[in-house]
């Protein structure tokens, strides 16, 4: 089977939900920077460092996107997929240099003991970053669910780290409008932390698509139960699975009975092929027959880790 394109609607799916990455750091940028200059804060300021790598990886996302959505040419056979997985690398990069940021902050604000103005205002912000953080978040979420997109997917991790992020510093500003002005240092600390755990989340992930690690378990077992429903299948072995942004590849040997003819055996992998499409939308699929006899002992179904 040859790789197939992405439908339109995961195209547009993905890139609107770049889009509108973008444009609500963006406005969280403006707005946290006016209460950072009002209010001296060092969870606001924390909050702004986070939207303004929020809006550089999202730049960095929406790019990769694109690239990732060209079809297959003739330098690259197994599409641009890759690339979504290198921007989910770079923003985990991006990332853990902001958490570095944040917590060396947070402890200057504790040595030195900040203290915070105008809290009202802060307040303020801080409710409608988490009001437009979350509304963007419920989106990526329905796009990851409609598409699977590894950077969506990277970045609506990202960004629900933000909402943690923006309920901390909200809560820090309260605390500190009743005096406990430690509160703001101590938070922005904790979320830093909190902020290199998602980083690690997202290169891990991007990582593993790079390295080509194997579908999940639940995945393969599906695949050798269709693989089985073929009537006159003797064996499956040699099962190796991958994916790549919206693409899933799939190769397996199907071991069949010596007698029948090559037309029969091509009718039943092709059998297997289209329950494989249906199980898997838009996967690559490559089946290898074997005649019985010729598989060797080592090759048994049974002996293979799946």
């Amino acid at each position: 089977m040859n790789q197939s394109a992405p439908s339109e609607e995961y195209a547009y799916l993905v890139k609107r939900a770049g889009q509108a990455a973008i444009v609500a750091a963006s406005l969280l940028i403006i707005v946290k920077l006016i209460a950072w200059i009002m209010t001296g804060s060092s969870s606001i300021l924390a909050a702004l460092t986070d939207s303004l790598m929020d809006v550089t990886t999202s730049i960095i996302n929406l790019f990769a996107i694109k690239i990732a959505l060209q079809p297959a040419d003739k330098e690259h056979r197994f599409g641009h997929g890759k690339a979504e997985s290198l921007a989910g690398l770079a923003q985990a990069a991006f990332i853990s240099g902001s958490s570095v940021f944040l917590m060396i902050n947070g402890i200057s604000a504790v040595v030195n003991n900040n203290q915070i103005h105008a809290s009202s205002l802060g307040v303020s912000v801080m409710l409608f970053s988490l009001v437009i953080t979350i509304a963007l978040v419920l989106f990526q979420r329905y796009v990851v669910i409609k598409t699977n997109s590894m950077a969506i997917k990277a970045d609506a991790l990202h960004y629900r780290t933000d909402i943690i992020l923006n309920g901390a510093v909200l809560l820090a500003i309260v605390l500190a409008g009743y005096g406990w002005d430690w509160a703001d240092g101590v938070f922005a600390i904790a979320v830093s932390l909190y902020i290199l755990h998602g980083a690690w989340e997202i290169g891990t992930q991007s990582i593993d698509a790079l390295m080509d690690k194997q579908l999940p378990q639940e995945d393969q077992e599906l695949i050798l139960k269709l693989a089985y429903k073929v009537k006159g299948v003797r064996g499956v072995h040699d099962l190796r699975t991958r994916y790549s942004s919206y693409i899933k590849f799939i190769q397996l040997h199907l071991e069949l009975d010596d007698e029948q003819s090559l037309f029969d055996a091509h009718e039943k992998a092709d059998e297997l092929e289209l329950a494989l499409e249906t199980a898997f939308p838009g996967a690559d699929i490559l089946i290898h027959l074997d005649p019985i006899s010729v598989v060797p002992n080592n090759k048994s179904t049974h002996e293979i880790e799946i």
